[in-house]
């Protein structure tokens, strides 16, 4: 018996031992992580417009400005820009020749405002941040949510110009629903900012895929779908096709790899390849183009596709406003 009592003695020391020792190099692990030099301001958008978007972006927050309202004026550059072919005022219209937004936003606090199928308002994601601070909901939609813009003071105005209704009129002669894959159709603007205390936002605004049956609404104004973040963890946003994001509650999931200490790529690029894996079969696998972007609470960054083309647009103050370009499943073909 007294061999025994020490065996279990030896044995119990020996597990503290390698306890103890597994504690240590965990928590000397975590402190090196910690101790990673962080980028802080960090905006980061999707495509080319995202340029102009964290150039403005940029400016209100060295001035000070809340990243909320960073972000509405960030994005709300290509939302006003007619040679912006897939968000706001220039959007390509729906089937019935009608310009339908929709847009999202969310602070560190995990507050959000949405609206969906919202009509004759130049800036969506202005409207979100209405909602977000005014209202006890999440998402207004369509006719709601443009009464809503009225009494918050937004102007009503006619967003299909004269370039989106020409493009319009051509595409009713064949009336065919065939996406082009990155060209002027899923290019949504999605915004993820990192401010100098280390506080996570986002927002997410576009027109939605062209020619759209009417009442359509997109990924983009759903949380957890288009866009969504934690601020312990880090914050994703989607481009692309938004049925297969809905599908897979993309953004969502980006975060919750990021939860598990997977990297932004290796978040992005896990789920990118999930929603390929699903769709592989689907009738709409021929068109599908989906890309995240996403950062962590240690300023890094990535953006992944299934098809090359994505790219997207990083501000910081080491190298300042440039394009990065997002790795894809689907590798590019050599000409």
């Amino acid at each position: 018996m007294s061999n025994r009592r020490k065996f279990i003695k030896k044995a119990a020391l020996g597990t503290v031992g390698a306890s103890t020792a597994f504690s240590y190099a965990t928590a000397k692990s975590k402190s090196v992580t910690t101790k990673k030099a962080q980028k802080k301001p960090l905006v980061i958008s999707t495509w080319r417009h995202g340029l102009a978007a964290n150039d403005e972006a940029w400016t209100q927050l060295k001035k000070g400005t809340p990243a909320l309202d960073a972000i509405v004026a960030g994005v709300g550059i290509p939302e006003g820009d007619p040679e912006v072919r897939s968000v706001g005022y220039g959007g390509l219209p729906d089937r019935e020749g009608k310009v339908t937004l929709d847009a999202c936003i969310m602070d560190q606090n995990s507050d959000c405002g949405s609206v969906s199928f919202l009509q004759g308002i130049k800036h969506p994601i202005a409207v979100a941040k209405k909602v977000l601070e005014n209202t006890p909901h999440v998402m207004l939609t369509g006719e709601g949510a443009l009464q809503f813009a009225l009494s918050e003071g937004f102007t009503e105005e006619d967003l299909l110009t004269e370039k989106s209704e020409k493009a319009w009129k051509k595409w009713i002669e064949k009336s065919k629903y065939k996406p082009v894959i990155n060209i002027e159709n899923h290019d949504t603007i999605s915004m993820l900012v990192l401010d100098e205390d280390g506080n996570l936002s986002g927002g997410c605004t576009t027109s939605g895929a062209a020619w759209k049956m009417h009442g359509r609404v997109g990924d983009s104004p759903i949380i957890g779908a288009g866009l969504f973040l934690d601020n312990e963890v880090g914050a994703a946003a989607a481009t692309g096709l938004g049925e297969a994001v809905i599908r897979t509650a993309g953004s969502a999931m980006v975060v919750e790899l990021m939860r598990q200490g997977k990297s932004p790529f290796e978040a992005c690029k896990e789920i990118v390849e999930r929603i390929y894996n699903k769709h592989k079969n689907h009738k709409d696998m021929e068109y599908l183009q989906v890309g995240f972007i996403a950062i962590n609470k240690n300023g890094e960054h990535a953006g992944y596709s299934i098809r090359p083309g994505f790219n997207y647009a990083v501000c910081d103050d080491e190298e300042g406003n440039r394009m990065e370009p997002a790795t894809s499943k689907i590798p590019k073909k050599n000409k």
